[in-house]
């Protein structure tokens, strides 16, 4: 992702998403902001739940937003926790939902200052489990 007035928009938004977090448990906010392929920026929040395993993280949440509206191809995500002093990932169950929608995403590892750090879904999730497993020609017995 080239466009840097593009990259500061996709950062922007996933702080904005931060603040609007559901989290009366864990105080941990998340906010996320995916860039789709058609220029469009769709944000999320984490969302918690009493029952905790019932939680939506932001990144799954921006997806889960962005399919709604119609969205299947991605670019890029910003996620943003307010851990300050150093970058914090999507967690194992989030980059196994990105990488159901293709391996080449650029990530945004995002402090609360605004500050980043790019790095890619194929980075932070070597060797993944994706639909080409389950999509390609049938195993010969």
């Amino acid at each position: 992702m080239a466009d840097p007035s593009q990259v500061r928009e996709l950062v922007a938004r996933c702080l904005e998403a931060r603040g609007m977090a559901y989290c009366p448990y864990s105080h941990f906010p998340v906010g996320a902001a995916v860039l789709t392929a058609g220029g469009a920026i769709v944000t999320g929040c984490n969302v918690e739940n009493a029952s905790y395993g019932l939680t939506v993280c932001a990144e799954r949440t921006a997806v889960q937003r962005a399919v709604v509206e119609g969205h299947r191809a991605f670019t890029a995500i910003a996620v943003t926790c307010d851990i300050k002093d150093r970058f914090v990932g999507p967690c194992g169950a989030c980059r196994q939902v990105l990488i159901e929608f293709g391996p080449h995403w650029v990530v945004y590892l995002t402090k609360p200052d605004g500050s980043y750090r790019e790095t890619s879904l194929e980075e932070l999730l070597p060797l993944p489990f994706s639909p080409h497993h389950l999509l390609g020609p049938p195993a010969k017995d």
